[in-house]
C-alpha cells in the first residue's frame, strides 16, 4: 500500500481523548458497585442510586474531574503542536488496528469529534480518491465503464479485502475489464447512517466519472451486504439515479437478518441488568458500537432503531427491505460443516452467520429474501474469513459477476 497521511499528534490526541473517557467510565463503575454494596439491596431488588455521598462521593468526584482536567489540558497542547509536525505515512497495522477500533466505538469517535474516528471515501491503493473528474481521471487513465464498488466488513478497512495473498476484487476486475473501487468507512455507525453516506458519495462517483457508465456491481463482505442494501433503500427514499446502472449485486456472507453472537450479547446484558451487585457490570457489555448491535437483527434503515433502546430491544423491530426487481442479486454463505443441510450449519453457519440468514431465508414471508435458487451458493468447511480468498468462492463469483463472453472461461485466483 501507498502511505496514506496521517499525524502522529492527532493519533495521540484521539488516544489520550480515549483513555480520559476509559477513566471516567472505569471510575464510575466502581462508585455504582461501591453504592450497591454499601445499600446491600436484595440480590433481585433495586439499588436506589449510581452514586455515593458525603466524603465517599467528594472522592470519587474528584478522580473525574482530575481526569477531565487532565484531558482538556492534553487536548490544548496536543491541538497546538499538531500543525507544526505536519502529516507522515501510514502503515497497515496502523490501518488495521484503526479499523477494529472503530468497529467496536467509531459512534463514540464520531460523536466526540475524535480525530481517529473515520471518515467514508473511496480508496485506491490505500489512499483516498478525491471524487472529482479530474481527479478521478488523473487516478484512473484507462477507466472503464463497468465499475466494481467493493464493500468491507466490520471492524475492517478495505485494505483486507487481500487475504492470503488473494483480492476478489482486483481479481474479478483483471480477469473482466472492471475498473474497481473501494468502499472505506467506519463501521462502527448505524448501518443506516453508512447507507445513506454510501449512496450520497455513489451519486458523486457517478457524476463525476471521466466516461459514462455502463454498469455498477456492487460486493458486499459480512456487514457490507447490509450497508450495501441500505445504501440502495436510501438513494429510493432520496432519488438517487445510481440505482439506474446497478445491474447486478453479491453479498458474501451478510447476516441479512443478523447474527446470533450479537443477540447473545444483548441477552447477557438483560441477564445482568435483573441484579443491582452485577448491573454496573452491563456497562462493559454496552461497550459496543452502534454497528455492531445492527448486526443482532441485520437492521438497515433508521426506523429500526430510532426513539428505542438499542441495548435492551431484544425482539426484531426491523422493516421489511426486499430486494429490488431488475437487479440480479446473488448470495454467498460458508458453514464450518461438512454438510449444508444440518444444525452446525443453521445455528452457527461459518462460525459468524448461520447460513439461513446469509441466504436471507426468514419465517416471516415479508422479510425473506427472494435469492433465486440458482443464485445461491453455499461452501463447506468453510469459516467466515475464508469467503475472502478460497478459490471455490472466486470461481462462483466469476460465473455471477464476469462478463458473457468471458464468464465460461472462469480464470484462476
Amino acid at each position: 500500500m501507498k502511505k496514506t497521511p496521517r499525524n502522529l499528534v492527532s493519533d495521540v490526541l484521539g488516544a489520550s481523548r480515549l483513555a480520559v473517557a476509559g477513566t471516567v467510565g472505569v471510575a464510575a463503575l466502581v462508585e455504582s458497585v461501591h453504592q450497591t454494596i454499601s445499600e446491600l439491596p436484595l440480590p433481585w431488588g433495586e439499588s436506589s442510586q449510581d452514586q455515593t455521598r458525603g466524603i465517599t462521593g467528594l472522592v470519587y468526584k474528584s478522580i473525574r474531574g482530575i481526569a477531565e482536567l487532565v484531558g482538556v489540558g492534553l487536548d490544548g497542547i496536543l491541538q497546538t503542536i499538531a500543525p507544526l509536525l505536519g502529516e507522515q505515512g501510514s502503515s497497515m497495522q496502523r490501518e488495521v488496528l484503526l479499523a477494529a477500533l472503530n468497529g467496536v466505538v467509531g459512534d463514540l469517535l464520531e460523536e466526540t469529534h475524535n480525530p481517529l474516528a473515520l471518515p467514508m471515501d473511496f480508496r485506491k491503493d490505500g489512499l483516498p480518491l478525491a471524487l472529482s473528474k479530474e481527479a478521478l481521471t488523473q487516478a484512473y487513465p484507462q477507466a472503464k465503464s463497468t465499475l466494481l464498488v467493493m464493500v468491507h466488513g466490520l471492524c475492517m478497512s478495505e485494505l483486507q479485502w487481500t487475504w492470503k495473498g488473494h483480492n476478489h476484487g482486483l481479481a474479478l476486475a483483471e480477469a473482466f475489464g472492471y475498473t474497481p473501487l473501494f468502499l472505506h468507512y467506519n463501521t462502527g455507525l448505524h448501518i443506516s447512517t453508512n447507507g445513506e453516506r454510501f449512496s450520497s458519495l455513489l451519486e458523486t462517483l457517478v457524476a463525476e466519472w471521466p466516461i459514462e457508465i455502463d454498469e455498477i456491481i456492487l460486493l458486499g463482505y459480512s456487514m457490507g451486504g447490509l450497508v450495501t442494501r441500505s445504501a440502495h433503500a436510501a438513494a429510493v427514499r432520496a432519488g438517487h439515479t445510481w440505482t439506474k446502472h446497478l445491474k447486478r449485486w453479491a453479498f458474501l456472507g451478510a447476516p441479512h437478518h443478523g447474527s446470533p453472537l450479537e443477540r447473545g450479547g444483548n441477552h447477557i446484558d438483560w441477564f445482568l441488568e435483573l441484579s443491582p451487585y452485577a448491573a454496573p457490570f452491563a456497562r462493559l457489555g454496552k461497550v459496543r458500537s452502534a454497528g455492531i448491535t445492527d448486526l443482532r437483527h441485520g437492521n438497515l434503515v433508521c426506523e429500526d432503531w430510532e426513539g428505542v433502546d438499542r441495548f435492551m430491544t431484544p425482539a426484531s423491530l426491523k422493516q421489511a427491505v426486499p430486494l429490488p426487481e431488475g437487479v440480479e442479486s446473488f448470495a454467498l454463505a460458508g458453514t464450518l460443516a461438512k454438510e449444508v443441510d444440518c444444525p452446525a450449519s443453521k445455528h452457527f453457519g461459518d462460525g459468524l452467520v448461520p447460513v439461513g440468514s446469509a441466504l436471507g431465508r426468514h419465517a416471516e414471508p415479508s422479510h425473506a429474501l427472494a435469492f433465486p435458487p440458482s443464485h445461491q451458493w453455499v461452501g463447506t468447511e468453510m469459516g467466515h474469513l475464508d469467503l475472502l480468498h478460497k478459490e471455490e468462492v472466486f470461481v462462483q463469483l466469476c460465473r455471477w459477476l464476469g462478463t458473457e463472453e468471458e464468464k465460461d472461461e472462469t480464470p484462476q485466483s
